[in-house]
């Protein structure tokens, strides 16, 4: 099978396994990542307490782990969290909210780097810069216009070479969406616009990463297919909700989370090799 059909595939086997998808995010956007991993078809549960991570990430099928709201608390938690799911191969997501933006989160970063293993971290332009060591410049939690002037090219370029010295998936989401494990790379051109206007979206694509990544262990294409299904959902949701505006447009991006099937995947994938 190409690419395309085994993410087409992927929809059923979440569908018919549910994974269970232990979080260690943020509470802005906890409510929407439960909510869209639910949609999915997976199991979300939301455990951050250092006494009980262990436990929990040992009974699931993938880890995701989130620095948007960081605090010293939840650092630990996502340690030993993340060593767990290593010592067990459970798929590991790392979503590095604002990297860059503030020396708590560099250093927490640079932290989880060096003592976990990661399959995929997913983030904008300026987030993966950052880890990549190249300068970045940040808006809050946001990528910044001076990152995005490089444009796709330069983002493969960068996710390429990040993967190769992580050894894991690199995913930069944006408004081309790259995916690379250093030997192959992917881009997504699905999406729209909308999707940078409500809270949680790049949140909810790594949960949705990690509903992929917990019934496959091919992990490229489980980062593609998480990445691939937000940007149709925001494609139609927008047809659908967009002229209401930004609240209804980010209730329909889940409704249509949960409706996705692989006859729309296949009639609305924008996906190539880069």
């Amino acid at each position: 099978m190409n690419t395309i059909e085994r993410i087409e595939t992927l929809l059923t086997q979440i569908e018919d396994k549910a994974p269970l998808v232990h979080h260690i995010t943020n509470y802005v956007t906890v409510n929407d990542c439960a909510n869209v991993t639910l949609a999915i078809g997976a199991s979300p549960i939301m455990a951050d307490d250092i006494g009980e991570v262990q436990e929990i990430t040992s009974i699931s099928q993938a880890l995701v782990l989130n620095i948007g709201t960081l605090n010293e608390r939840t650092v630990g938690s996502m340690l030993a969290a993340g060593k767990k799911a290593n010592e067990m191969n459970i798929p590991v997501v790392l979503d590095p909210v604002g990297a860059g933006a503030s020396e708590l989160r560099n250093k927490t970063v640079s932290k989880l780097l060096e003592q976990m293993n990661f399959n995929v971290i997913r983030g904008n332009m300026s987030e993966i810069r950052f880890i990549a060591g190249l300068g970045a410049t940040t808006k809050g939690v946001d990528a910044s216009e001076t990152d995005l002037k490089g444009g796709a090219q330069y983002g493969i370029d960068t996710a390429r070479t990040l993967a190769d010295k992580l050894g894991c998936i690199i995913a930069i989401t944006g408004a081309t969406d790259i995916i690379s494990d250093g030997k192959q790379t992917v881009c997504i051109e699905n999406g729209n616009k909308m999707l940078g206007a409500v809270t949680g979206t790049g949140c909810m694509c790594s949960s949705l990463i990690g509903s992929s990544c917990g019934v496959s262990s091919d992990y490229f294409v489980a980062a593609a297919a998480g990445i691939l299904y937000m940007g149709i959902a925001g494609e139609i949701a927008f047809e659908n909700a967009g002229q209401k505006g930004n609240g209804s447009f980010r209730v329909a991006v889940i409704d249509e989370i949960s409706k996705l099937n692989a006859e729309t995947v296949h009639m609305r994938a924008k996906i190539h090799e880069a």
